[in-house]
C-alpha cells in the first residue's frame, strides 16, 4: 500500500508539470526516465548500502572537521557572549558559513572548482539532453550559489532565451549552495542533506525538461565560463569571508523577522479561530504530504512545515522540523527533511531576479515575470525528491 501511495505521489507531480507544459510535443520522455532510474539508484545507494553510509559518513566527516574549526574563530571572537550550556543558533549554524564562504573563494581562486563544475556539467549534458550552459549551470548553483552563479555565466546572459533562462533559474531556486550545507547538517541528518543535494539536482532537469521542453541548437550550445576579476590571494579571501559574514547577517535578520511574524500569525489565528495559521496550512498540504509517503497521522504537522518552508525559508521550517521530530516518525522525519532541502521559497523570486538584474536589466525582467511559474517547477522538484525518497526508506 506504501508504495502504491508513492506512485500516486510520482503521477502527482508529474501531472502538475504537464499542466503548466509549454510544448508536450517537445518532452523528451527517454531522457527523463533515464533520469528518473538514476534518482532511484542514487536515493537506494545512499540511504540503504553499505557504500552509501561510507560515502554520506565521509562527506559529514568533512564538514564536521570544517565547523569545528570555523567554531575555533567564532569562539576567539564571541565566546564571552554565548551562555554556559545554552545553544546559540547564530553562533554555531550561522556563523560558520564565513569560514566555509572563505573555502569556497580559495577554490575559486585557484581554478579547482570552475573546472569540477564544467566536467560534472558537459557530463550530466550527456544524461539530461539539455545544453552544456544548462548543465552547468545547475552544478555552478549547487556550489557557488544561487544568485553567484549567473556571475560566472554573465558574457552570454544577454543571448539566453527565456526558455533557457527559465532553465537556469529553476537550477538554481531547486539546488542548495555548499556554503550553507554544514549550516542545513547541524538542523537535520547529513544523510538526508547529501541524498536532498544529489537527487535534487536530477529532479530539477526531469521537471523542466517537462514544464519547459525545448532543444538546443548546437551551433548555440556554447559554454562561456567568466573569469574572475584578477585579485591577488588576500584581496580574494577578505572579499569571500565578506560574502559570507553577509550572507549569516542576512539569513539572520531575515530569521529573526520570519520567526517573530509566524508567531504573531498563529496568535493571531488562535485568538480568532482557535486555530493555528501553521495548522491550516498543514491541513492545505497534508494530502501532498501523504502522497509523499508521509502516514496520515502525521500529514497535518508535515504540511505545516511543508508551507513554512515555502512561505518563509528552508531554516525557519527546519527549526519547526526539529520541535516536531519527536512526534514523528522516522520514515516521516527523513521524507521531510529532504523536502527542506532547497531554496523553493516566495523570497528566492526576489534574490534570482535581483541577480540576474544587476548583471542584466532585460533578463532581470523576464526572470520576474515567470517568478512564480519558477517557485511552481522547483515546489515540484522538491515533492519529487521527498517522494522518492519516501518510496525508497
Amino acid at each position: 500500500m506504501r508504495y502504491l501511495i508513492s506512485i500516486c505521489g510520482l503521477l502527482l507531480v508529474f501531472g502538475l508539470a504537464l499542466l503548466m507544459s509549454k510544448n508536450k510535443k517537445e518532452i523528451k520522455y527517454k531522457n527523463i526516465i533515464i533520469m528518473l532510474v538514476i534518482q532511484f539508484l542514487f536515493a537506494a545507494l545512499l540511504l540503504n548500502t553499505k557504500f552509501g553510509y561510507v560515502l554520506i559518513k565521509g562527506f559529514t566527516n568533512v564538514f564536521d572537521h570544517l565547523l569545528s574549526y570555523a567554531s575555533t574563530g567564532i569562539t576567539f571572537v564571541f565566546g564571552g557572549l554565548a551562555n554556559e550550556g545554552e545553544y546559540s543558533f547564530f553562533l554555531n549554524v550561522l556563523l560558520p558559513i564565513v569560514f566555509i564562504s572563505a573555502l569556497i573563494g580559495i577554490l575559486q581562486h585557484f581554478r579547482i572548482l570552475p573546472f569540477v563544475m564544467k566536467w560534472i556539467g558537459l557530463l550530466l549534458s550527456k544524461v539530461n539532453g539539455m545544453g552544456k550552459l544548462e548543465s552547468y549551470n545547475a552544478v555552478a548553483s549547487a556550489m557557488v550559489g544561487q544568485s553567484e552563479v549567473f556571475i560566472t555565466v554573465k558574457k552570454q546572459l544577454d543571448k539566453i532565451s527565456p526558455q533557457r533562462m527559465y532553465t537556469l533559474c529553476a537550477s538554481a531556486m531547486s539546488t542548495v549552495s555548499m556554503s550553507v550545507v554544514g549550516a542545513y547538517m547541524t538542523m537535520i541528518e547529513p544523510k538526508y542533506v547529501v541524498t536532498a543535494i544529489v537527487l535534487n539536482l536530477f529532479g530539477g532537469f526531469i521537471i523542466v525538461a517537462i514544464i519547459n521542453p525545448y532543444t538546443v541548437d548546437e551551433s548555440e550550445d556554447i559554454l562561456k565560463i567568466e573569469d574572475e576579476q584578477k585579485q591577488t590571494f588576500f584581496q580574494m579571501l577578505g572579499e569571500y569571508i565578506m560574502d559570507g559574514f553577509k550572507v549569516a547577517i542576512i539569513v539572520g535578520a531575515m530569521l529573526i523577522g520570519f520567526v517573530a511574524l509566524m508567531d504573531l500569525i498563529n496568535s493571531l489565528f488562535d485568538m480568532i479561530l482557535g486555530i493555528s495559521f501553521q495548522d491550516i496550512l498543514g491541513y492545505i498540504f497534508a494530502p501532498i504530504a501523504f502522497l509523499m509517503g508521509v502516514p496520515w497521522a502525521e500529514a497535518i504537522t508535515a504540511g505545516g512545515i511543508m508551507a513554512t518552508k515555502l512561505v518563509t525559508n528552508e531554516f525557519v521550517a527546519m527549526k519547526s522540523l526539529g520541535e516536531a521530530t519527536k512526534s514523528m516518525s522516522a520514515h516521516t522525519v527523513g521524507i521531510i527533511s529532504v523536502f527542506l532541502v532547497s531554496f523553493a521559497n516566495f523570497a528566492s523570486i526576489g534574490i534570482i531576479a535581483g541577480a540576474v538584474k544587476g548583471l542584466n536589466v532585460r533578463q532581470g525582467d523576464i526572470v520576474a515575470r515567470f517568478g512564480l511559474k519558477l517557485l511552481y517547477g522547483a515546489t515540484l522538484v522538491s515533492i519529487l525528491t521527498a517522494t522518492i525518497v519516501g518510496f525508497i526508506i
